[in-house]
C-alpha cells in the first residue's frame, strides 16, 4: 500500500490484529527483511512493515533533508497517525534500531516498548560524528559513482557481515537480492542524512525512557555487545539477551531463536 508522509511516497503493509508492532529494517534492507516472521507475529499483533525512505519501493528523494533521522521519525509518527495507532511496540534492526530510539526520544507517548537488534544510540563525541559523516559521504559518492551492484558486492564483504558467509547459499542470495533491489540514490542519501555520524546522539536521553527495552546481541558482534551493554546501564527497564551462533543480523543467522525471543518479550507486554 502507498501513503505520502511529509512529502515522501511510502510503501507499507499492515497484517493481523492486536497490539500494534512496527518493524524497522536496516540500511540496504526493506520490509522483505521481516517477511518470514510476519505470519507468526501477526497471529497476536497488528504488524506494520514499511520500506524506509530511500529503500525498497518507497521513494528516494533528491533532498537529503527527507532522510534526516528526526524527519524520518516524524514520517513514522505520521504513518501511525494515518493508521489511527496511538501506541506501538517498535522492533528495529541496526539503522532501524537507531530510528526506533529516535522515535522513543522524540515521541515517547507513542512508544509502548522497544526491541533493539544490534544498534546504537549514536556517537557521543562530536569529533567521532564528524569523522563518520566524512566516511559516509565518501561511501555515498562511491555508490552513486559505481552503482548498486558494485556497492552491494563490497558491502556484503565488510567484517560486520563475515558470519553470514557460513549461511546456506539460498539465504545469502536472498539477502543479496534484497540489497540489490534498492535505489543507489536512496542508499547514498540515507548515509548522508540518516547515517550514524549524521544523527544526533541520544545517549543523554536514554535515562528518560520509562518503557521496557529488549536489547538483542549476536555473540559474534563484539562491537555492538559493548554498545548494547552501555545502553542497558542507561535504561531503567532494559533486558539484554545474547543470541549464540549469530553475528550482526540475528534475524538472518538465527531466525528461529530470534522469533522465540521476540514473541517471548512481547508476551510479557500483553
Amino acid at each position: 500500500m502507498k501513503v505520502t508522509l511529509q512529502g515522501v511516497s511510502y510503501e507499507y503493509e499492515v497484517v493481523g490484529s492486536g497490539e500494534p508492532l512496527l518493524l524497522l529494517h536496516g540500511f540496504t534492507g526493506s520490509m522483505e527483511t521481516w517477511r518470514s516472521f510476519i505470519s507468526s507475529w501477526s497471529e497476536q499483533f497488528q504488524v506494520i512493515v514499511v520500506d524506509l525512505v530511500g529503500h525498497g519501493k518507497t521513494e528516494s528523494p533528491e533532498d537529503v533533508a527527507h532522510y534526516d533521522i528526526r524527519n524520518v521519525a516524524l514520517q513514522m509518527k505520521e504513518l501511525l497517525d494515518y493508521l489511527h495507532i496511538e501506541k506501538v511496540h517498535i522492533l528495529g534492526y541496526s539503522m532501524g534500531g537507531r530510528l526506533a530510539i529516535t522515535m522513543a526520544c522524540l515521541y515517547p507517548d507513542y512508544v509502548h516498548s522497544l526491541l533493539l537488534e544490534n544498534c546504537t544510540a549514536g556517537l557521543e563525541d562530536e569529533a567521532d560524528r564528524k569523522e563518520r559523516r566524512e566516511k559516509d559521504d565518501r561511501l555515498a559518492d562511491k555508490i552513486e559513482r559505481e552503482g548498486i551492484e558494485s556497492f552491494v558486492s563490497m558491502w556484503e564483504d565488510i567484517p560486520l557481515f563475515a558470519t553470514q558467509k557460513r549461511l546456506a547459499k539460498n539465504v545469502q542470495e536472498a539477502v543479496r537480492k534484497e540489497r540489490l533491489a534498492n535505489n543507489p540514490k536512496g542508499l547514498a542519501n540515507s548515509l548522508r542524512g540518516m547515517g550514524n555520524g549524521a544523527q544526533p546522539s541520544w545517549w543523554d536521553e536514554l535515562k528518560n525512557l520509562k518503557i521496557p527495552v529488549l536489547l538483542m546481541n549476536g555473540e559474534y558482534d563484539e562491537k555492538f555487545f559493548r554498545i548494547l551493554k552501555n545502553i542497558e546501564k542507561c535504561v531503567s527497564d532494559a533486558k539484554f539477551v545474547k543470541i549464540h551462533g549469530a553475528g550482526h543480523a540475528i534475524h538472518v543467522e538465527q531466525p528461529e531463536k530470534f522469533d522465540t525471543i521476540v514473541k517471548g518479550f512481547l508476551k510479557t507486554m500483553q
